[in-house]
């Protein structure tokens, strides 16, 4: 198989109708690159869909970038960076509520047999410095429930786990999100998500 953006991708098999279908599909590219757009696009296109996961946005004011915000599916949300922020955790000048995450992602990534699908944004350093996040994002990869999951497109630990595909995301399909693929992305992660599920 390959890469939304052409290149080969080493981490899944093929083989006919006896390969093995990954349940797991993760976004990777640069800020700003679209990953969180696609996330929120491929939900409103799961009407019907019991979704579980969550998103991160922007909290901007004069056009100046001051924090993060984390929403789960079902209406909860959390500020879970801002530049103001105090704290001993700390990605680049925000500061990471890592208590937030911790209460957010409780529920919204609780292992549940009634989800249809995990759709995660983001697996990146502020979330990861949430052990529990950890912990809960390994048994969500490890459910054998369909993920699609964005993840940052450098960081170690975790991160580099998830990105490369090992771990509790072996076999998981890697796509490279760009300036010139983000636009058709969503459609063809529904494609993704409605074929595993047939």
């Amino acid at each position: 198989m390959k890469h939304a953006n052409g290149q080969t991708n080493q981490n899944v098999r093929e083989g006919g109708p006896q390969a093995v279908r990954s349940c797991i599909l993760l976004l990777t590219g640069a800020p700003g690159s679209g990953k969180t757009t696609i996330i929120r696009r491929l939900a409103a296109a799961l009407p019907g869909w019991r979704l579980a996961g969550f998103c991160t946005e922007e909290i901007r004011m004069g056009g100046e970038r001051l924090g993060f915000r984390i929403s789960d599916f079902d209406g909860r949300e959390a500020v879970m960076a801002h530049a103001h922020f105090a704290g001993p955790h700390r990605v680049g000048k925000y500061g990471v509520d890592v208590a937030a995450i911790d209460r957010l992602t409780e529920s919204a990534l609780v292992l549940n047999p009634g989800v249809d699908a995990y759709l995660v944004d983001e697996v990146g350093k502020m979330e990861c410095l949430c052990a529990a996040f950890v912990t809960r994002m390994g048994a969500v990869f490890a459910s054998g429930k369909p993920v699609v999951a964005t993840v940052a497109q450098y960081g170690g630990g975790f991160i580099e786990e998830v990105r490369a595909c090992r771990g509790a995301c072996a076999g998981g399909e890697l796509w490279v999100v760009t300036s010139r693929n983000r636009d058709s992305l969503p459609g063809q992660a529904l494609a993704w998500l409605k074929r595993i599920t047939a």
